[in-house]
């Protein structure tokens, strides 16, 4: 079960997360060109691969509880400074995401001249998502503590 779980983790991370990066941090892009259609594309995609990347956290939780085939102990537990501080920086990436990125690009394709003057919240908001999500990487790679 273990394997089947980290491989499902890893499958919703790479085509959930990675696409909400993308989009998060491209976002700006549409705002320059006052392209209305690749703004609402794009606010699209960051809705969906937002809420998607919970079935990455939910995945994680199970494969967090599921025993290890090699020390037939539990994976790790909230505990861990690496659980823990993955989660809250998911949570502050989603919600930036969510709730900075997407509404800002929604106005932004409602007032297409108004655009320009968007791409600086949006590209802080989406270059910070991204990072937080190479932040999440190396912790669950490295595993401080554990």
């Amino acid at each position: 079960m273990y394997k089947v779980l980290l491989a499902l983790h890893l499958v919703a991370a790479v085509f959930a997360i990675g696409p909400l990066v993308h989009a998060a941090t491209t976002a700006s892009r549409g705002l320059r060109q006052k392209d209305a259609a690749a703004i609402k594309l794009t606010s699209r995609m960051c809705t969906i691969y937002g809420f998607a990347s919970v079935a990455v956290v939910v995945l994680g939780f199970g494969l967090m509880s599921a025993k290890s085939p090699y020390t037939h102990e539990k994976v790790a537990s909230f505990g861990e400074v690496w659980i823990w501080l993955s989660l809250l920086l998911w949570l502050v990436a989603a919600v930036l995401a969510l709730f900075v990125v997407v509404p800002t690009l929604d106005k932004a394709a409602t007032d297409v001249e108004s655009a320009p003057a968007l791409v600086g919240k949006v590209a802080a908001a989406g270059g910070i998502t991204g990072i937080l999500f190479v932040v999440i990487v190396f912790l669950m790679v490295y595993q401080p503590g554990h």
